[in-house]
């Protein structure tokens, strides 16, 4: 290969066969991915998992005839092309990119997965001035139409009204175990318990760039502390709470975050314009909290609001105490 020079194929230098080989190996990929999506949401989501059970079959089924016309065709042989030795043919997501993005966007990605085949196609066989050619390419596109009719069909078959209120509620309550109550209690610790130190130290200092190295070591610290504590304080496979990997960073991240809030106008050199800045920013944190277990908690907004903003103000004006002493 020539350096700088792409070692991709354009699509329109494809022959016959090399679209159909293409096409086979398409399909056995996508019928790789539907079952690895159904591997990873059997286990919470079953209905769902069928679905693509259901999917992966029919690519299974496109794919064989595909192969047959080949054999038809031009013989037992199939040439060895995948998407990623074509310019401009259309990429699919890993699989371990997609699996942290929630049920409902798995199910629109397979959606798209059979949109943006069935689109190519159609593209692909309008630029085409050979006859066998664009017949095999408009083949293809009804092929991937079909998909999505049936994958229609093996929704309504599967995922009726109960199992998909079913489904949504156990995907809420996912999502709930796994980022908002990890993520919740890290911005509550990272929000209230770096108060007192660094209005303390701007305080007892005055001295802006002191306060925040103080304000941004306390945060930094106390994100990397809770969100070692989290990940190794179960594993989830019990409890059901999901990775611990994922809930670790959501605690780190938000206690880090929380701290950081009321840490950053300490980079204004003026005290008091700082100190200001910083005690308005404490309130939109802590309101901000009630906010977030009222919306995802169903905590009532003025018990939430009285506990956080209480204790918060509580730990500020002891901050504060301690650093004018």
């Amino acid at each position: 290969m020539i350096p700088g020079v792409s070692s991709r194929r354009r699509f329109s230098d494809l022959n016959e066969q090399e679209v159909l080989a293409l096409a086979i190996s398409s399909e056995e990929d996508d019928a790789r991915i539907y079952r690895s999506y159904a591997e990873m949401l059997r286990a919470d989501f079953p209905d769902t998992a069928k679905v693509f059970d259901g999917m992966a079959a029919e690519e299974d089924t496109h794919r064989a005839a595909l192969i047959e016309l080949h054999q038809k065709r031009f013989g037992e042989v199939i040439p060895l092309i995948r998407r990623e030795h074509v310019a401009g043919f259309y990429a699919r997501r890993p699989v371990w990119l997609v699996e942290n993005l929630g049920l409902e966007r798995i199910r629109a990605e397979a959606e798209a997965m059979e949109h943006d085949a069935e689109s190519f196609y159609l593209k692909a066989a309008a630029t085409t001035q050979d006859a066998d050619t664009r017949k095999l390419l408009g083949d293809l596109a009804v092929a991937e139409a079909g998909h999505q009719h049936r994958a229609t069909e093996l929704e309504d078959e599967h995922l009726d009204d109960d199992a998909l209120a079913a489904e949504e509620r156990t995907a809420k309550r996912q999502f709930l175990l796994t980022w908002v109550q990890p993520g919740l209690a890290g911005l509550m610790d990272g929000s209230v318990s770096t108060l007192a130190p660094i209005f303390a130290v701007a305080f007892a200092t005055q001295d802006t760039w002191t306060t925040f190295l103080v304000g941004l070591a306390a945060s930094v610290g106390a994100g990397i502390s809770m969100g070692f504590t989290e990940a190794a304080s179960d594993d989830g496979q019990l409890s059901g709470r999901g990775s611990p990997m994922k809930r670790g960073f959501a605690s780190g991240i938000m206690t880090t975050v929380g701290g950081l809030g009321h840490a950053l106008p300490y980079l204004i050199t003026d005290f008091w314009t700082a100190t200001i800045i910083a005690i308005t920013v404490v309130f939109v944190e802590l309101w901000a909290i009630a906010w977030i277990q009222n919306r995802y908690m169903e905590t009532p907004f003025f018990r939430a609001a009285l506990q956080v903003v209480l204790g918060g103000a509580l730990v500020l004006a002891a901050g504060v105490l301690i650093g004018s002493g």
